[in-house]
């Protein structure tokens, strides 16, 4: 490695003077990992937390969840709602430790949507009366096109690599059901032209099967969730070339706390994920893992668990690959918007960016060892950066 980049790749590489050499001793040297779907301000910080609290405070703990987040061995993030522009900034900048940040920026919410958490003593609402957490970035309403068109270039203004909107019901959400469709053809439709025109691309929250069609019907290329989709529908994402980033959510000890109401919503994406992944999987469906951990660290600590648990569907190396080079194919789709454009991520090749694991152990053979990633991952790398290295 030199700089960022990994130079050379070979047996009998004699390393320059003043060169740091590690001996894995039989270790398997693999790339970093990367989240397709993460929530740096909303991962550990709680509902309550976030209410009683302001910007500073946030950004303290955000910074805490990312560098923990490197330290679970994921290199590269693609955050997919939140006020992560400083965040990303100051991890580039080497302010804070932490994986490379694609922001998305403030999440676009139709009233009532799945980002609306407001309170029903905030509406009548017009469109320049913002709510606090909309002035904080943490979700934007917009309501019709040109509010949609405002909001997509105001994200893109700040650095947005890609742009967030709430097409359906969601689970943790106060007033949708989640079987609603949200927004129009036309309010979606500006946004993906919007995206398109700054070269890169929308992804959309879509769980039920019909936002996941008005979804695709708008352009829209990275479908997240999509725990209800049909078998049809999973053809028609595969017929598109649109991308699945879908979570291994399940009723087990990973279920997150909710009310009664989120619970009966929860249930629906319970009983879809075995069936989505298993069609997905047989029809050649583009997958991307991400784990969407909110409100919990607790939850947001078993990060590798969550990647370990697609055993149940995907063998070891299909598991990783999702994870690595697959998920790093999905961010290239942000174009010339990338923050990263020297080489590619998720691989081990010459050119490439040095973001590598050395694990002691053979995930190829136990997928296990990446749930946990404090024992069994010994060199921690990140843009050519020593984070961790158990065998100094």
């Amino acid at each position: 490695m030199a700089g960022p980049l990994i130079t050379r790749i070979g047996p009998n590489i004699e390393p320059p003077e003043f060169a740091t050499v590690i001996e894995a001793d039989g270790r398997v040297l693999m790339p970093g990992l990367i989240d397709a779907h993460w929530h740096g301000v909303f991962a550990t910080a709680t509902i309550a937390q976030l209410m009683a609290t302001n910007e500073g405070y946030w950004n303290l703990k955000t910074a805490a969840a990312q560098r923990d987040t490197l330290y679970r061995g994921f290199t590269t993030v693609r955050d997919a709602a939140g006020p992560m522009f400083d965040i990303a900034r100051a991890t580039d900048e080497g302010l804070i430790e932490g994986p490379r940040v694609f922001p998305s920026g403030p999440a676009l919410s139709q009233t009532a949507g799945h980002m609306d958490f407001r309170t029903t003593k905030d509406v009548p609402a017009t469109p320049d009366k913002l709510n606090p957490f909309e002035t904080s970035d943490m979700f934007y309403i917009a309501d019709g096109v040109p509010e949609v068109l405002r909001r997509t270039r105001e994200n893109l203004m700040q650095g947005a690599t890609q742009i967030k909107l709430m097409a359906g019901g969601g689970v943790t959400s106060t007033y949708d059901p989640i079987h609603v469709k949200q927004y129009t053809l036309a309010e979606l439709e500006a946004a993906v032209e919007q995206a398109e025109n700054w070269g890169t691309y929308v992804l959309t929250h879509a769980i039920n099967d019909e936002a996941v069609n008005h979804s695709l019907d708008a352009g829209v290329k990275s479908i997240e969730h999509g725990h209800m989709a049909t078998r049809e529908t999973l053809q028609r994402i595969k017929d598109e070339g649109a991308w699945l980033s879908m979570q291994p959510f399940l009723d087990d000890e990973d279920a997150p706390t909710l009310n009664d109401f989120q619970k009966a919503k929860y249930k629906f994406v319970t009983d879809g994920t075995d069936f989505v992944y298993r069609t997905a999987k047989e029809l050649g469906v583009k997958i991307a893992f991400g784990t969407d951990t909110l409100f919990s660290a607790d939850l947001a600590s078993r990060q590798g668990a969550q990647l370990a648990k697609l055993q149940t569907w995907f063998t070891p190396y299909e598991a990783l690959k999702m994870a690595t080079c697959d998920n790093a194919e999905l961010l290239a789709l942000s174009g010339k918007l990338t923050p990263y454009p020297l080489g590619p991520l998720g691989v081990v090749e010459e050119g490439a960016y040095a973001d590598l694991i050395l694990v002691d152990g053979n995930p190829l053979e136990n997928l296990d060892l990446v749930s946990d990633p404090e024992n069994n991952f010994d060199v921690i790398m990140k843009h050519g950066v020593i984070y961790k290295n158990t065998l100094d």
